[in-house]
């Protein structure tokens, strides 16, 4: 009988996600694999990620961690004399589990391979030989984690939850002053936001780096950076979070 209660579980949940596609304003937190470099990437060129924690919908189903996420070089300028590199991207298609979905998704932010692993690491050295359920880390954008399924907070404010199974569930908030924004179209379940804080928008890491085309608008999905200076090295290992603008089942 237990056997038959998580088949049918299992059944229902890709069944679910088969009907709906990814709800509108779902936020997709992704490790990059794939290196982005103004001096080395070409047009046309394929990039890759991973999800960095599962990512739960609506229906009650959820995208599993590890999901393969691929895009594309849309263009490339590298850096020249009297103006810095520029160099825009997609990503468009996500495979989980043997499916395929067709995406198109803004950026919301972008953290450097070293922000990453310093958001991973206690913030206090003592921590450090401590249990990891028992660390505090500090999430990219400044809110407070306190592993162990304890909450995410700002300040005195408990904004979200840390996952046992790594990650955390937050919703989203937008900082006044900022181009970002919050729950869109009424899409205002917690988000997985693996080590971003939950009002987390722009660059981190990067001296000159700059969103100048999010991918909101036209063209819808194709994110721009620039460098005031110098060229765009995003290497291999740094975290975006995308947040999903439509989706399509492909099979």
């Amino acid at each position: 009988m237990k056997i038959i209660t998580i088949l049918t579980l299992l059944v229902f949940a890709t069944t679910s996600f088969a009907q709906n596609p990814i709800p509108r304003g779902t936020i997709l937190p992704v490790k990059l694999s794939s290196s982005l470099n103004s001096k080395k990437s070409k047009a046309g060129e394929k990039i890759m990620g991973s999800l960095a924690q599962d990512v739960p919908l609506a229906s009650g189903s959820k995208i599993h961690a590890g999901s393969k996420l691929v895009g594309r070089i849309v263009a490339v300028n590298a850096a020249g004399k009297n103006a810095g590199a520029k160099l825009s991207f997609e990503f468009d298609t996500l495979h989980t589990r043997g499916r395929t979905v067709s995406l198109t998704a803004d950026l919301r932010a972008i953290a450097s391979m070293m922000e990453i692993h310093e958001a991973q690491l206690p913030e206090t050295g003592p921590d450090r030989g401590t249990p990891e359920t028992a660390w505090v880390t500090e999430q990219i954008g400044g809110e407070a984690n306190y592993h162990g399924g304890w909450p995410i907070t700002n300040g005195s404010t408990i904004v979200g939850t840390s996952l046992l199974s790594g990650g955390v569930l937050a919703r989203l908030s937008s900082t006044p002053g900022t181009k970002c924004r919050g729950e869109i179209e009424g899409n205002d379940q917690t988000q997985a936001l693996w080590l971003f804080a939950s009002d987390a928008c722009g660059t981190y890491g990067f001296r000159d780096l700059r969103i100048a085309h999010a991918g909101r608008t036209d063209p819808v999905g194709q994110v721009v950076l620039t460098a005031e200076k110098g060229n765009i090295d995003i290497r291999s290992g740094s975290g975006m979070l995308l947040r999903v603008i439509n989706s399509t089942q492909l099979k």
